[in-house]
């Protein structure tokens, strides 16, 4: 056989030859010689396997692609205001709940936030051109308006939101927006005279009632100068909620009707004007508890002492500064069915804090005289009147855990106990886990029930189950 002609093959076998050819040192022609004679010298009943094409690495899952992902897929649509900055975030609070997000760009927004910084949070790429080769040869903005679950609109300019009230599709974003039979979320962001000019108001009460959901805005200050009202786009945790809220089936809502009081965060205690007596708490597991007891239906206030922390969903939110503060408001607040009070309140102040800075002297450091503070959960657990029915402490210890914990619920005189070691080690203090034992009262005996390390947000959804069973409210 003087030559050998090989067609109609398909690419994937004619790959395979070609590495077989070149890893036995001979040409893909001499290569099927070899195959054709040991294919005709064998035995009938086993012929060589010819070559099988390479395994083809699997495709990287597309966006919509439930296939082991099983995530709920939003759409944000980033508009171009100078609230886009924190649709950064809000990328990684929809991604922190699970959610599938795609970035789309308004030309406005581009100028804001670069689309690469966008995709690159959110593991894909950012769309922003209604003619992009690469996406519409198959009509690509319709693909985006039905391959998602909800679509998020942050910030929602007065500009997008009017060109959605009238159905405009001059752009990528309206055109999705215009093809969508998904839910939409909308997240305003303007200057206050724009939010409050009639055509503004018009166009929202118009989207309203075409379906649309809306979040905020909020009041506060804007990003110009002396300029302040209602126009803030609303905080990206209250955002990625509100969208987790609209994807999520209804959850239970098994303390519907109870009304809960929980503290939270350190308290600061004057020296002087300038320095306080504090702890190390950062108020992130009696936030998480809040917000865990609003989802559950409660009737949630939170008294909080000084922390960087967004106030929770649906929570009334207190805020303090020293001990006596909260007591204070604590005993307002009354009477309340269930009281948790997760705040590490300090136990001494300065018996006379300086009406102005102290200052050194030569006679060495100043005396500074400690009185003890009242004690708030002892005081809420023994009333006679008013008492919660339901009284929960927290008990951070470093040593000697569960007996110290043992001896603060009898003293105390409380229901419960939630012990947990803040030795620095553990990293619970400021940290997002926690590991913690549950002591509960009945007479003179004390259950203990510990529970696995977890984080602060499970800890506080597992501590309101446990109260909505003991309370008679298990979930439906």
């Amino acid at each position: 056989m003087a030559s050998l002609t090989v067609r109609k093959l398909d690419d994937a076998l004619k790959a395979s030859l070609r590495l077989r050819a070149a890893r036995n040192g001979r040409s893909v022609e001499d290569e099927v010689r070899m195959i054709l004679r040991d294919a005709a010298e064998a035995p009938a009943a086993a012929p060589p396997a010819l070559p099988t094409a390479p395994p083809v690495p699997a495709a990287r899952p597309q966006y919509g692609d439930r296939a082991g992902a099983g995530r709920p897929r939003v759409t944000l649509i980033i508009g171009g205001g100078i609230a886009a900055y924190k649709a950064l975030d809000l990328i990684r609070r929809l991604k922190d709940r699970g959610l599938h997000v795609r970035c789309v760009m308004t030309r406005a927004a581009q100028q804001f936030v670069a689309p690469l910084t966008a995709g690159a949070l959110a593991d894909e790429r950012c769309y922003t051109d209604l003619f992009d080769p690469q996406s519409e040869f198959d009509a690509g903005h319709i693909r985006l308006a039905r391959d998602t679950d909800l679509i998020v609109i942050a910030p929602a300019t007065a500009d997008l939101m009017a060109k959605m009230a009238q159905g405009h599709a001059d752009d990528l974003a309206t055109a999705i927006l215009l093809a969508t039979n998904r839910p939409v979320l909308l997240a305003p962001a303007m200057n206050p005279l724009m939010w409050a000019n009639a055509a503004t108001k018009r166009n929202v009460a118009q989207l309203i009632r075409d379906g649309v959901h809306v979040i905020g805005p909020n009041s506060g200050e804007m990003a110009e100068a002396n300029e302040a009202g209602v126009g803030r786009m609303s905080e990206p945790l209250e955002i990625a909620a509100a969208a987790d809220a609209l994807l999520r089936p209804p959850q239970a809502r098994p303390l519907a009707g109870t009304t809960i009081l929980v503290t939270a965060g350190p308290t600061h205690e004057p020296i002087d004007p300038v320095r306080y007596i504090a702890n190390r708490s950062s108020g992130k597991q009696g936030f998480a508890i809040a917000a865990a007891a609003a989802q559950a239906g409660a009737e949630v206030t939170l008294v909080s002492g000084p922390v960087d922390l967004a106030d929770p969903p649906g929570v009334r939110v207190i805020r303090v500064e020293s001990a006596r503060d909260m007591l204070a408001q604590v005993e307002t607040m009354l009477p309340v069915n269930i009281a948790i009070f997760a705040a590490a309140v300090a136990d001494w102040r300065v018996a006379n804090a300086g009406e102005q800075k102290i200052k050194k002297t030569a006679q060495g450091m100043p005396q500074l005289a400690l009185v003890e503070n009242p004690d708030i959960l002892a005081t809420v657990s023994k009333l006679t009147h008013n008492r919660p029915l339901l009284v929960i402490g927290f008990a951070a210890e470093t040593e000697h855990l569960i007996d110290n914990a043992t001896a603060k619920l009898r003293r105390k005189g409380c229901d419960w106990i939630v012990a947990n070691d803040v030795s620095p080690a553990t990293g619970v203090m400021g940290g997002d886990r926690n590991t913690v034992h549950v002591l509960t009262r009945d007479h003179e005996d004390v259950a203990i029930d510990s529970w696995p390390v977890m984080t602060k947000d499970e800890v506080a959804t597992a501590l309101v189950a446990k109260i909505a069973a003991a309370t008679g409210h298990p979930p439906a």
